[in-house]
């Protein structure tokens, strides 16, 4: 694509923000005549070829791999509708930028998920209708679950900025049970890595991990008593207590 139809594409979806004026029941549709209209019916065109492509691939691995190669088809205009709705203060529903939230977090880009979230959680826009979740709920638990497989791919502080984002919003509680057991593994394996020389070490060191690792084990057990933590509870109360007899100089019990 062109840096020309780039920056065109990124025009145009920061007018959609101001084209239309929110209901009382959600978010604006976007507009269905005019630059701005045409610009987004040929983009969903093509996220339509792009979706019956993935519906294709029976691999999620190959699923990945084709999201990453195709969302850059996208960027520009969710850049755009980004922009655009932080200057007018509102959005329209947005097909396109609703998709690219979760190819976002499919392939691990946080940044671009996180900032993606933000927009749809402010501006009350639906994920597609394949996902029967509302955006907080799968969001959640989209994430939570990149930091619960065998190969975590989520950092803490994406899962703690997902917390932040998400607090307010209703859930079932096996879902939030899930972010706080994926935060307190972060929390775990942050402690198991706890370097007191690095520069970015953090206050109250080693012991201040597994505090945190802990009160989210804790949460996520009074949410969920089925979520398999009471052994990693057992596990963190005993390396916490080791943690304190370093800390002051006692001889380990």
């Amino acid at each position: 694509m062109s840096l020309a139809r780039r920056h065109r594409e990124t025009i145009l979806a920061a007018q959609a923000a101001g084209a239309t004026l929110p209901s009382a029941t959600g978010p604006a549709p976007m507009p269905s005549e005019g630059p701005v209209a045409t610009e987004y019916q040929t983009l969903l065109a093509a996220l339509g070829v792009h979706l019956n492509e993935l519906r294709n691939i029976q691999s999620v691995e190959r699923k990945i791999e084709a999201k990453r190669s195709m969302i850059g088809t996208y960027r520009a205009w969710v850049d755009g509708a980004l922009a655009g709705a932080l200057a007018a203060g509102q959005a329209p529903q947005d097909e396109i930028v609703a998709n690219m939230l979760v190819w976002a977090i499919d392939l691990a880009d946080w940044p671009l998920a996180l900032d993606i979230a933000r927009h749809v959680l402010a501006h009350g826009l639906s994920l597609p209708e394949r996902y029967k979740r509302q955006p907080a709920v799968a969001i959640a638990e989209q994430v939570a679950e990149a930091g619960l497989g065998q190969d975590v791919t989520v950092d803490l502080k994406t899962l703690l900025r997902v917390e932040t984002l998400t607090a307010t919003h209703d859930m079932p509680d096996q879902v939030r049970a899930k972010l706080h057991k994926a935060l307190a593994l972060a929390f775990t394996a942050a402690a198991d890595a706890f370097d007191p020389t690095a520069e970015s070490a953090v206050a109250g060191g080693k012991r201040a991990l597994l505090d945190n690792a802990l009160t989210h084990f804790r949460r996520a057990l009074g949410l969920d008593a089925g979520c398999g933590v009471k052994k990693l509870i057992e596990q963190t109360t005993r390396d916490l207590a080791k943690a304190a007899q370093a800390a002051s100089g006692e001889p380990p019990a």
